[in-house]
């Protein structure tokens, strides 16, 4: 009879601890695998960069603080340093998005230049804020951003050197030109003078 009891003993706490591990196992382990996944993010990592694109490209790069970021962006401040890591690493983000969504397909549309005038005026009528920005405020002090910009108007230079059948350095010197006229606000009596000086190239 004591032999039973104790048997029945030892079995019923064996059964208890095996349904206390169970329990444990569904229930806590459950809720480290929530917490290990973390929190789905609160915004849209997309639109945030293309906010920045437009908040970089309006500013200069030390004239856009954290705090604007946060503001204009709708970004809270951990989230941006554990998505970006800085304003820097932000900053690259939205540059090569520029060049990406905004360079890229002005290079493809000069592929098919047929003339300099249309060069001129493609270049002169692009979005290139953030790359005028980071050519003349980043890339002297930046050389990951340099090296951004350099490839970018090297690209373009290409595309009208082939479209045109120029060489790379008269083509350079119409990029330049024509990004001369977009920092002046593309007035017509500037780009149209300059059109008719290039008549030669067509």
């Amino acid at each position: 009879m004591h032999d039973d009891f104790f048997e029945f003993v030892v079995e019923s706490l064996r059964r208890l601890r095996t349904f206390e591990e169970r329990l444990f196992l569904t229930d806590r382990s459950s809720k480290v695998y929530r917490r290990g996944m973390g929190r789905r993010r609160a915004f849209d990592e997309d639109e945030v960069v293309r906010a920045a694109v437009g908040l970089f490209g309006g500013r200069a790069y030390d004239g856009v603080s954290i705090d604007d970021l946060v503001t204009h962006l709708g970004v809270h401040r951990n989230s941006l340093y554990k998505t970006f890591g800085s304003k820097r690493g932000l900053y690259l983000v939205a540059l090569r998005r520029h060049l990406a969504d905004d360079v890229r397909p002005l290079v493809e549309a000069l592929a098919a230049a047929t003339d300099a005038a249309t060069a001129l005026r493609l270049v002169a009528s692009a979005d290139l804020g953030l790359l005028l920005l980071a050519a003349v405020e980043r890339a002297p002090v930046d050389e990951e951003v340099a090296a951004e910009v350099a490839a970018a108007l090297a690209a373009v230079d290409q595309a009208i050197a082939d479209a045109l059948g120029i060489s790379t350095a008269l083509a350079a010197a119409l990029t330049a030109a024509a990004l001369g006229i977009l920092l002046r606000g593309s007035p017509d009596s500037v780009g149209t003078a300059l059109t008719q000086r290039l008549d030669p190239l067509n």
